[in-house]
């Protein structure tokens, strides 16, 4: 079983995103859902199967209403962070 976090950061304001609506999505069903808090964070308590799975942020920028990075799970803790500007975004596997 895996653990799952991110992390949004605000490339352009250069500090945390708070308070951004996330989903966790598995074949099409809302496994969890919250907000980053006041660090930008976000962690999930539920184990996950491994598989495919989808973040889907409701990141609000005059470009992208919403983000959905999808990503494979194998093993262990994985952490996806973002990094967003209003009209642009980067992610990656992050530790």
């Amino acid at each position: 079983m895996s653990t799952l976090s991110t992390h949004v950061l605000d490339a352009e304001a250069g500090r945390p995103r708070v308070g951004v609506p996330v989903r966790l999505e598995r074949d099409g069903a809302v496994l969890a859902s919250g907000r980053t808090d006041d660090d930008g964070r976000l962690r999930f308590a539920e184990e996950l199967d491994p598989g495919v799975h989808r973040l889907v942020f409701e990141v609000d920028t005059p470009f992208y209403p919403e983000i959905t990075i999808a990503f494979r799970v194998t093993e262990g803790h994985l952490h996806v962070p973002i990094l967003l500007s209003p009209f642009a975004f980067t992610t990656y596997r992050g530790s």
